[in-house]
């Protein structure tokens, strides 16, 4: 195996927060009396820091969108943390991955606290030496510093030993600015064009192909 340490990110790769993400920002939108015309509008905002997407969709300024975001927690670290799904075939790969020595990472852009709070709850924490994400107060967001924090904790040095799968750009584009390899996946929130513009080493079009390019 070519790879010994594998940083998966969370969102639309290891679970499907589709729920809890768009009740979240919903509630968050009504306290600015913004309606959505659909769900799928905000299907945008998994994946990339949240400030980042209140200024970019809706034009808050910096300070608007933080309250936004307070908005979001309101509702999302009691109920939308746990509108989430496994993805199908996700806990039997991270099982085997385990299994075969590899040893597993998760690198997101979510607070860190609600990250660990929602893979013990789903009962797949158990497979991760480390979960890494940002800090509350708005640091530590961006997919590179996430992913570089998590290698110094684990004290990993090997960089070509290591890989970083998720299913936006940020995933890529973050692991590439830290000099590891990147498998982009489809099943999540990402097309493939996005990927591979953004400079994916790989694709993969299910939770098999993971396994199929990880256990060679």
């Amino acid at each position: 195996m070519k790879y010994k340490y594998v940083l998966f990110d969370l969102d639309g790769t290891l679970t499907d927060p589709v729920e809890g993400i768009t009740n979240s920002i919903i509630y968050a939108l009504k306290k600015y009396n913004i309606e959505i015309s659909g769900r799928e509008e905000l299907y945008k905002f998994i994946g990339p820091p949240l400030l980042e997407s209140f200024e970019k969709y809706y034009g808050f300024s910096k300070e608007e969108a933080k309250k936004a975001l307070e908005y979001y927690r309101e509702y999302y670290k009691d109920k939308g943390i746990f509108e989430n799904l496994v993805y199908d075939g996700c806990e039997d790969l991270l099982k085997e991955l385990k299994d075969k020595g590899l040893l597993l990472i998760v690198a997101t852009s979510k607070p860190e606290v609600f990250a660990k709070k929602r893979l013990e709850y789903f009962d797949i924490a158990k497979y991760f030496t480390f979960i890494a994400g940002s800090n509350l107060d708005g640091s530590r967001v961006k997919k590179g510093e996430v992913i570089e924090y998590a290698l110094k904790c684990c004290n990993i040095v090997d960089l070509s030993k290591a890989l970083m799968i998720g299913d936006r750009e940020h995933d890529i584009i973050g692991a590439k600015s830290i000099g590891i390899a990147s498998i982009g996946v489809l099943f999540g929130y990402g097309d493939r064009n996005e990927l591979e513009n953004a400079g994916a080493d790989f694709i993969a079009e299910t939770v098999a192909d993971i396994k199929k390019f990880l256990l060679i």
